[in-house]
């Protein structure tokens, strides 16, 4: 709905001109086509080649060179992800390979090296990847760290993820609600 809002010609694609070429460029960039063939299959159900998902996934690949897809594949590698991992976290976040060598360094080295996290652990919540850094991560990572270390957080099904994830409205209030 959200592609349609903001244009509406969408409706009248023609797949075999919109889409196909979408997925020779996915091709071209070195996704197999079994993970294509999943990919559309997990779309199938409202298929639209069009759906906002679908558009980021194939805008991503399309906006950046092979050698560009294949440096950033290599920085996730470095961290430990396979590239089955690297594919399904795409499949899951498309958003997760337009963030910059840089970014994903950085990112991966603060959830690694100091939260202890493992890189497959991460690989599979992806859209973290997308958060900021300085405005998001680490500060409510700070703030979960004393709140552990003070014993405020005891219930089990507390989850850093969601923490990380929810807007700042929600986590203000959660936190405050726990210390």
């Amino acid at each position: 709905m959200e592609i349609i809002r903001r244009c509406a010609r969408v409706l009248f694609f023609d797949l075999q001109v919109s889409v196909v070429p979408n997925i020779e460029i996915l091709r071209e960039a070195g996704v197999p086509n079994a993970k294509i063939a999943s990919f559309l299959s997990k779309e199938k159900h409202d298929f639209n080649p069009v759906s906002l998902k679908f558009v980021i996934a194939f805008q991503t690949v399309s906006s950046m060179s092979k050698s560009t897809w294949e440096k950033k594949v290599e920085v996730y590698k470095k961290w430990g992800c396979s590239e089955d991992e690297i594919l399904v976290a795409f499949e899951k976040y498309p958003w997760c390979m337009m963030a910059s060598e840089h970014k994903i360094m950085r990112v991966m080295e603060f959830f690694v090296n100091k939260m202890g996290w493992d890189s497959s652990f991460l690989a599979r919540r992806p859209i973290l990847i997308g958060h900021s850094l300085e405005k998001r991560i680490v500060p409510r990572c700070a703030v979960y760290q004393v709140l552990l270390s003070k014993g405020l957080i005891k219930n089990i099904n507390f989850n850093l993820t969601n923490m990380l994830k929810k807007p700042e409205k929600w986590f203000l209030k959660k936190a405050c609600q726990l210390s």
